[in-house]
């Protein structure tokens, strides 16, 4: 490895984000340690899997998109710690054919990190059954079939997580088959951090709030949508690939070692006050 500080930077398409944080202390104490990363050709997947391998972890990256992908291994710069795999997570064989991969090139599962997801929902009148399935399939099952595929290959002191969103928490406006696959993916959650932490296999959740991504770039620029969360949020600005990756980075740390069956919300605020910005207060009220 090219020296204990690696802290150069990254042109995604989610924006510039830092490579590698300088390296635990820790980290150069234990055996490589292996992840797997879904949805991580873009956003916070692609933030994570980097910010992971900045720990000295190997990682697999999971996506639909082989060029993003691609660019993700590049990030990573070790052939050693990186692969990646283009599969469509809803099919019946992708959870095998990921876990036999990771297995195959490193003999071991540490982390699982469920994250593939998919945003601009309808409401629940206007939510029709194929989007339903496809919301479901993605945000829920999939990440139950991985889980499941995964955890018979764990040992003591792995971990999953799971990102949710605060829709999972809140009744957000529009949520529909989002904030069921979501809310459903918490409950997850706490059933594998009961079922499996005894066995020392801890599952937690991250909820992010709106996230500076590709996903969220075109929704951004709807005036309705930006206002319900930048007035809303009791901070300066909205939340980045970085803040979410840090907070999965540290529980897969010891520092989050006796974290398990817990969501960390990574919103600013937004969920848990009732905060009005200056300009919403002091804004015409529209009829409905």
């Amino acid at each position: 490895m090219p020296g204990d500080r690696l802290s150069q930077e990254v042109n995604t398409s989610a924006g510039r984000l830092t490579r590698f944080d300088p390296i635990p202390s820790w980290v150069k104490s234990v055996p490589m340690q292996v992840a797997i990363v879904t949805g991580a050709s873009s956003g916070i997947g692609f933030g994570t899997a980097v910010k992971l391998a900045g720990m000295s972890m190997a990682v697999l990256g999971v996506g639909r998109d082989e060029k993003r992908l691609g660019e993700l291994a590049q990030a990573i710069g070790e052939p050693a710690r990186a692969a990646t795999l283009a599969v469509d997570l809803t099919l019946d064989a992708a959870p095998k054919q990921v876990v036999d991969l990771a297995l195959s090139r490193w003999g071991r599962i540490d982390f699982l990190i469920n994250n593939a997801g998919v945003g601009s929902p309808k409401p629940l009148h206007e939510t029709d059954d194929q989007t339903l399935d496809h919301f479901l399939g993605l945000m829920l099952r999939s990440p139950f079939r991985m889980a499941r595929e995964a955890i018979a290959h764990m040992k003591q002191d792995a971990a999953i997580i799971n990102v949710t969103s605060t829709f999972a928490h809140v009744g957000g406006l529009r949520g529909g088959a989002y904030s069921a696959a979501k809310a459903g993916l918490t409950g997850l959650t706490q059933h594998i951090a009961c079922q499996y932490g005894a066995s020392g296999i801890r599952c937690n959740a991250v909820a992010p709030g709106v996230t500076v991504t590709p996903m969220t770039e075109g929704r951004l620029q709807d005036e309705r949508f930006r206002r319900m969360n930048v007035e809303m949020t009791p901070h300066t600005r909205l939340g980045r690939v970085e803040d979410v990756a840090s907070t999965i980075a540290f529980l897969c740390s010891p520092g989050g070692s006796f974290i398990n069956g817990q969501t960390i919300v990574v919103d600013g605020g937004w969920s848990s006050t009732k905060y009005l910005s200056d300009f919403a207060l002091t804004s015409a009220w529209t009829a409905r």
